[in-house]
């Protein structure tokens, strides 16, 4: 099923634009690659709410393949007009991963900045781990707990930010090893700033 709205239909085209998103995901790709070693020519990899792609360019000099999920048509316009420019494989999927299945398995699954638009995080765990190979890991970047005021607009925001030791939580529950978490940027904006967290585990 996919949404009515696309909530980042006017945000897309300027979205990978904004130093300071640039700036934040190449902190949270340096943190991922400071602490999982990808095999440039066997490693696939999903990229859940890929958005423009900010992320996947980081990873892909790293990766054989990347998978990415997103459910904005406007966001994937957006990454399509740079497949080209990608140094390794990229398989698009245009879809709501909460109500979708995919049939694949992953050596890992990343994200940035999207899980506070999912409304059941615990079921999403879940959902990641099913989706890992034996020794996948996971690599996920959001908000730690904030006021409400990151959002100036609906997007779709389920949650305002996360509890570092509730998040860390769910991921335990849902089977998850070895599971990190801690800061690694700060986005900055006009009213304040926002601290942003890593979350790294495993499946065993």
């Amino acid at each position: 099923m996919q949404p009515s709205t696309d909530y980042f239909h006017k945000k897309a085209e300027h979205f990978g634009k904004n130093s300071g998103h640039t700036d934040n995901v190449s902190a949270i790709a340096e943190g991922i690659l400071n602490t999982f070693v990808y095999e440039r020519t066997a490693t696939h990899v999903m990229d859940f709410g890929s958005g423009t792609g900010l992320l996947t360019q980081k990873i892909a000099p790293h990766v054989r393949k990347i998978t990415t999920v997103d459910v904005s048509p406007a966001m994937n316009a957006q990454l399509k007009t740079k497949l080209d420019q990608l140094p390794c494989e990229v398989e698009m999927v245009e879809c709501d991963l909460t109500c979708k299945e995919i049939e694949a398995e992953f050596d890992s699954i990343i994200s940035s900045m999207t899980i506070h638009h999912v409304e059941d995080v615990g079921a999403l765990f879940e959902k990641f781990h099913r989706l890992l190979k034996k020794g996948g890991s996971i690599a996920l970047a959001d908000l730690e707990t904030e006021d409400g005021s990151f959002h100036t607009e609906d997007t779709g925001v389920f949650h305002f930010g996360f509890e570092l030791e509730t998040f860390k939580a769910l991921a335990q529950k849902a089977g998850f090893e070895e599971v990190e978490i801690g800061i690694v940027t700060v986005a900055k904006k006009p009213v304040k700033e926002y601290p942003i967290f890593l979350l790294t585990g495993r499946k065993g």
